[in-house]
């Protein structure tokens, strides 16, 4: 994959909210299609205020979002899945909504429950898989619209680490499958490392971006790579960049 031009841009982006707070100031970055950038920062810098104004979910007060919403794919913290429907009809739902024909859902879902390895548990409700199957099903449901930009708010955070790890490759099998542009928020800097070409490190509130990393590991990305020095230099380097901007801007 070679990165293009721009999926997602984010122009001199401002976010003020209603009470005041200042989430965002000046946040300008693109990403490309086969690019997979990754922002940390500390707690309530604004990373998942970035998702939600890029998704149209809330309004930018100052600068401009630049990105085709009719192909945007969106995975929460949280599995949301629909209790009452089966692993098949809630990769189906985001189909269903975009008008698309039974008989297309049904073949583009079971693509994508392939695709993410739940082949076989097509008629299963959420209360009867694990965490990691629940965001697994989260991920096909996505994937099934075929967006050319994925947004992934902390999607891993509260699996066990083993889960985690294993989703991380998984993910990134899709990724260089797929070729979408990719969007990534998590607290751990390690994940960030392994995932990304590119790693953005934002400030404390308001969040800015502050920093920036290129990644120079290869995709596929094996498991033993983060036991390797490369990965724990670049990790440490990432690590003290973000504890010098960890405080808030005097207002």
């Amino acid at each position: 994959m070679s990165p293009g031009t721009a999926a997602l841009s984010f122009n001199d982006v401002g976010m003020i909210f209603p009470d005041g707070t200042e989430a965002l100031r000046g946040v300008t970055f693109d990403v490309a299609r086969g690019e997979f950038v990754t922002v940390v920062g500390p707690s309530g810098c604004g990373k998942s205020t970035l998702l939600k104004i890029a998704s149209n979910l809330i309004a930018n007060t100052s600068g401009d979002v630049e990105v085709d919403r009719d192909s945007l794919g969106y995975t929460f913290q949280d599995a949301t899945l629909l209790p009452w429907r089966t692993v098949k009809k809630n990769v189906e739902l985001l189909l269903e909504l975009h008008g698309v024909s039974k008989a297309e859902r049904t073949t583009r879902a079971q693509e994508e429950i392939d695709l993410v390895g739940l082949a076989g548990f097509e008629n299963h409700y959420p209360k009867r898989l694990s965490g990691g199957m629940k965001m697994r099903v989260s991920l096909a449901r996505s994937l099934a619209l075929k967006p050319k930009v994925f947004m992934f708010d902390e999607p891993f955070g509260a699996l066990d680490e083993i889960t985690r790890e294993r989703l991380n490759t998984e993910l990134l099998d899709l990724f260089t499958a797929e070729g979408f542009a990719g969007l990534f928020i998590t607290h751990s800097i390690q994940e960030a490392v392994f995932m990304s070409t590119r790693v953005l490190v934002m400030s404390a509130r308001p969040g800015r971006i502050v920093s920036e990393f290129d990644i120079p590991f290869e995709y596929p990305r094996k498991d033993e790579l983060r036991y390797t020095a490369e990965f724990a230099e670049l990790a440490g380097q990432i690590s003290e960049e973000l504890r010098a901007h960890s405080e808030s801007v005097p207002l």
